[in-house]
């Protein structure tokens, strides 16, 4: 075989990597290999319950510790024909960080320098790898704190926070990622480095490319530093629960919260099956306390004032208000982030509708007939305070299937589920992004019109379709 005939028999991926191994020696690769199959899902897409493929390989995986190497990647990427997937810590919900063994995946995971604090200005200036919870246990010195925590806090990076636009608990008060990022440098797809955005809290110059850079899923650019917005860490925190004797009586009692004078940093509502599901998998007795929980942090100046008027509002609602100690309420919020479990021997499809605030009680009287229609079972934890839920649609698995593989009826409950949503004014997505899951739900909310707008963009920014193609729509 002649030389010639050798290269033309290489995947382009693999001459990709000779590529960059010989030009950018000091560039840590990981060859298409076994070895990088877990390059290939997020946390969505992991199978669940199938043996290991030996056949199976994962893609070629970079290791950019610099926004130089992320650019000189992306040239050579592009320059080879090659795709690239943007990758945060992998945490992600909705198959956005999907690979093949055909692509190439930049993990921004060694880019994770906090380059800034400016006390002064609350900001802090930071690379996408850092993660969430590692910035602000670097601010609590400080006396200020990044608001945005999604449940996966502890291992998500801001750079996938970012891609995503990540919500969390505390969007009531302080809204979603897109409210705490300031500027961003971006690497675009033939390998150009831009910055938008601005430093300054106000600033309208130019179309607001900062937006629209935050929640695209990696499908317009690389973001390679962040400018973030920070705020004070409150004086005081406090949290209630406020129980009922039903699902349907704790949805209506959250209008009480919304008609007072309050305004809680984070409001998360459980219904029946969820307290049942966290009691069943974590060992606690929370159904033994009421069919329905509202939790509640407040936080701020005037505690004490708050916790009364709250307590007074949800009493009249029909609520058994406790004022929690500290103790047990880091236990609450501890199950409220990672207490519920998955039912053995079961598929199941997890959702974060949106829809809003008021709808929320319609939402969840939806259930039983979708239960009655698809013969699956739904329960759903809700960040309450904004109408984003999570609802987990589950249905018993057949011996021996790929419980990875939802069966026609659970995937139709869901899609009805989505349907229910859109038709009360809300959203296929709050905060997890569409990825590669949500594709076809997200047509059934954008106009092809919309679709069209979503196309151009891309095309502006990335004519070959280099980055994250197949994602978000």
């Amino acid at each position: 075989m002649t030389q010639i005939e050798a290269e033309g028999a290489l995947r382009a991926v693999d001459i990709l990597e000779r590529t960059l191994s010989e030009e950018y020696p000091q560039i840590e690769l990981w060859a298409a290999s076994a070895a990088t199959v877990a390059y290939r899902h997020d946390a969505a897409t992991t199978p669940r319950n199938a043996e290991p493929n030996p056949d199976v390989i994962g893609p070629l995986v970079a290791f950019p510790t610099n926004a130089e190497e992320v650019q000189a990647i992306v040239r050579a990427a592009a320059a080879h024909g090659v795709t690239v997937v943007p990758r945060g810590a992998g945490s992600g919900l909705a198959g956005g960080a999907s690979a093949t063994d055909q692509q190439l995946v930049i993990t921004t995971e060694r880019l994770n320098r906090i380059l800034e604090v400016s006390p002064l200005d609350e900001v802090a200036v930071v690379e996408p790898g850092v993660i969430n919870a590692a910035l602000n246990e670097h601010l609590a010195r400080t006396g200020l704190f990044y608001a945005p925590d999604p449940a996966s806090f502890e291992i998500s990076s801001i750079g996938g926070n970012i891609a995503t636009n990540a919500g969390g608990l505390r969007c009531a008060k302080y809204g979603v990622t897109r409210e705490s990022v300031l500027a961003l440098d971006v690497v675009l797809a033939d390998g150009s480095l831009v910055s938008v955005g601005h430093r300054s809290i106000k600033g309208v110059t130019g179309f607001d490319l900062t937006s629209l850079f935050v929640g695209s899923e990696g499908v317009l650019g690389i973001v390679v530093k962040a400018t973030l917005r920070l705020r004070p860490i409150p004086v005081a925190r406090q949290t209630l629960t406020a129980f009922f004797d039903s699902t349907v009586a704790g949805a209506e009692g959250l209008g009480a919260i919304t008609l007072s004078p309050v305004r809680p940093s984070v409001i998360e509502f459980f219904d029946t099956a969820t307290l049942t599901n966290i009691d069943a998998h974590s060992g606690t007795g929370l159904r033994d306390r009421g069919a329905a929980l509202i939790l509640i942090e407040i936080d701020g100046y005037g505690i004490h004032e708050q916790a009364a008027d709250l307590t007074a509002a949800l009493t009249r609602a029909g609520a058994r208000v406790t004022v929690e100690p500290d103790i047990d309420a880091e236990q609450l919020w501890e199950l409220r982030r990672h207490g519920r479990g998955f039912p053995a021997g079961h598929c199941f499809i997890g959702e974060d509708i949106a829809v809003p605030k008021s709808n929320l009680p319609r939402v969840y009287a939806a259930f039983a007939a979708l239960e009655a229609r698809f013969g699956v079972h739904i329960s759903a934890v809700a960040h309450a305070g904004d109408g984003n839920l999570h609802p987990l649609l589950t249905i018993a698995a057949d011996a021996g299937a790929d419980q990875s593989v939802a069966p026609p009826e659970l995937h139709e409950a869901a899609t009805e589920l989505v349907r229910i949503a859109l038709a009360l004014g809300g959203t296929v997505s709050g905060e997890h992004g569409i990825g590669t899951l949500k594709r076809d739900w997200a047509a059934l909310e954008l106009t092809e019109r919309n679709l069209d707008i979503h196309r151009a963009l891309k095309a502006a920014l990335d004519p070959t379709h280099t980055l994250n193609p197949g994602k978000a729509f």
